[in-house]
């Protein structure tokens, strides 16, 4: 008879830290106790290679547990222009570090033959790595930001049968449970700015939601990504329905600091989230009866923090 610890890996966006580099982040990671980072990809050189995000994962011994894809409107030319192209490199980096989960938006509505094969692509992806696709619930852009609050523009688009104050600019839509993936991203930040129900989103989302943007938002016209708690979204029901449940992902932090002045407070904030996370996913131990080893914690966080080495990149990952 054992004690299973069953607790939820929460790891840290490198987005998170910005403007601060990836590095930032690995180092506010390891003294802040984080289990791992999702590495975003994007201009920053040192995230769109695999041999230097390899070099940080030894020196502070932080795994990578998820990657995000370079789909932001940023980030359209990282990795070149062609967004399926990016989709299966983000997968095979992913393998290179050892991590279980890929984050994807939805295509956008103008990349017309990406968006034709994306679910297709997205399950033969699946079917060929251990890496799990998680597709992530958007938001629309809206038309009174977009045109400078000449809500003129946007009442006459509504007359002439569009949106109105709100356009989708994702193919088909800005809620990946349209299409139907074998896993899904919430993103609760997302759902504050879509005016979205998060707890309804998750429960269509079922078995499938996979890895869980926490964060926050007031419902405001642009994307906030606050602290936990400091919004309006059900953050602290989110994470306890899946510390009831039987998930098996990871809840990773993707919050904006840009608003910390120095470093310190920069840490504050992070620590007060992580805090958050580590109160509301904490799960009671429960007894086993056990005939093998146990593994409580992710295998590429005791690879990692037990011999100091990551994961071999491979040799078509060189320059990822």
């Amino acid at each position: 008879m054992s004690v299973l610890s069953r607790e939820i890996l929460v790891g840290l966006s490198t987005a998170s830290v910005y403007p601060e580099n990836t590095e930032a982040a690995f180092r506010y990671a390891a003294e802040l106790g984080y289990d791992g980072v999702e590495l975003m990809i994007w201009a920053e050189s040192v995230s769109q290679d695999v041999r230097a995000v390899q070099t940080l994962v030894r020196k502070y011994g932080v795994p990578v547990l998820a990657v995000h894809v370079p789909c932001l409107l940023i980030s359209q030319r990282v990795w070149g222009s062609d967004p399926a192209a990016k989709l299966e490199r983000s997968v095979r980096a992913a393998e290179s570090f050892g991590a279980t989960s890929v984050v994807v938006h939805p295509p956008f509505r103008w990349q017309r033959r990406y968006a034709d094969g994306f679910a297709d692509q997205v399950a033969d992806l699946e079917d060929r790595s251990h890496v799990v696709v998680a597709v992530e619930n958007m938001y629309p852009m809206r038309a009174d930001v977009f045109f400078g609050g000449r809500d003129r523009t946007a009442q006459r688009m509504r007359k002439r049968g569009g949106p109105g104050r709100a356009v989708s600019a994702y193919s088909p839509s800005i809620d990946p449970t349209d299409t139907g993936f074998a896993h899904y991203t919430l993103d609760l930040s997302h759902t504050a700015t879509a005016g979205m129900d998060a707890v309804a989103l998750a429960e269509r989302m079922g078995g499938g939601l996979a890895h869980l943007h926490l964060a926050d938002g007031h419902g405001a016209s642009t994307d906030e990504h606050l602290l936990p708690g400091e919004g309006g979204q059900p953050c602290e029901q989110v994470c306890r329905l899946l510390a009831e449940s039987d998930f098996s992902g990871h809840v990773v932090l993707e919050v904006s600091t840009q608003g910390a002045r120095t470093r310190s407070a920069r840490a504050r904030a992070l620590a007060q989230a992580l805090a958050f996370a580590r109160e509301h996913l904490h799960r009671a131990p429960r007894l086993a009866i056990t005939t093998g080893p146990e593994h409580p914690r992710s295998t590429a966080i005791e690879q990692v923090r037990a011999s100091g080495q990551g994961a071999d990149p491979g040799a078509e990952n060189h320059d990822a």
